[in-house]
């Protein structure tokens, strides 16, 4: 990669990071998109719309999903509409690139059964059931799970909350349930921390390490590893609460999401939860 693109890029992303205070982990991912197009197309104030298309239907040709090809095309629309307004480019080469179309996809999620199987089997561990209680009382992110602090818990009005930063920095106050509070409280009682609830050396647990965790409980639990993630707890979540008649705006103010279309993802839960209702109380419904 040519150091006119790393340069580029690099302005980029400092944009990023200081004028919508992305995450660390949304820079890495633009970081990624960015230099794999700058691999093979070194000249980023010459590249154009032709380039793009190519690039993009490399990415389909190697067994690349329709959805991975759309965030890559979502980081060189943002990257290129910087360089175009900040006049490092007199045109905008992406204004007619079309995203491929990737369909509704519906969120993966435990049932509520499997999700018992694996909190009876973490009950041994103190830290990974504190983990996995928060995870599935509060609907975390992973981020916002293991980077938890000692801060972040606080009480109002004989209530305990979780104090929580989410994406662009975004705050919410989360109430515990008391099965997660007993859990946190228990692994407190054995384990004396500072900062971190959950430390790791010199920081806190990582995404990766708190992956496996929930790898080698699902084996104990009997639950197929392929469906355990920190994801699909968060979405398990959210689909139960809607299973037991939660308002999709407050689901939406839990998961933090600014849009409720995001949210809307767990329509499928209502719709189902409707079919049910008809089936069992009109006449004609069986």
């Amino acid at each position: 990669m040519k150091a006119n693109a790393k340069y580029l890029i690099e302005n980029f992303l400092e944009m990023l990071a200081v004028e919508r205070n992305s995450s660390k982990n949304t820079l890495e991912a633009y970081s990624r998109d960015l230099r794999s197009f700058a691999i093979t197309n070194q000249n980023l104030l010459e590249a154009n719309t032709k380039d793009i298309k190519k690039w993009l239907a490399g990415l389909s040709a190697d067994g690349q999903s329709a959805k991975t090809v759309a965030r890559k095309l979502s980081s060189l629309k943002q990257f290129f509409d910087f360089l175009y307004l900040e006049k490092q480019r007199a045109d905008n080469p992406i204004l007619n690139v079309e995203a491929p179309k990737t369909g509704k996809s519906l969120p993966k999620y435990l049932n509520q059964e499997e999700v018992k199987r694996l909190l009876a089997a973490a009950e041994e561990d103190l830290r990974l059931n504190a983990l996995l209680e928060i995870l599935y009382a509060c609907g975390l992110r992973v981020t916002e799970l293991i980077s938890l602090r000692k801060s972040s818990i606080r009480q109002q009005s004989g209530q305990v909350y979780l104090f929580v930063k989410g994406k662009g920095a975004k705050e919410r106050l989360l109430p515990m349930g008391r099965y997660a509070m007993e859990a946190l409280n228990k692994y407190l009682a054995a384990n004396e921390v500072d900062d971190f609830l959950f430390p790791s050396g010199k920081t806190h647990l990582t995404r990766q390490g708190f992956a496996l965790m929930l790898k080698n409980l699902a084996v104990k639990a009997g639950v197929p590893p392929s469906k355990v993630s920190p994801h699909v707890l968060r979405h398990s979540f959210a689909s139960h609460m809607l299973e037991q008649g939660a308002d999709l705006r407050i689901v939406q103010e839990l998961l933090g999401h600014e849009s409720i279309v995001t949210t809307e993802i767990y329509t499928h839960i209502q719709e189902k939860k409707l079919h049910e209702v008809v089936k069992k109380f009109h006449p004609l419904g069986s």
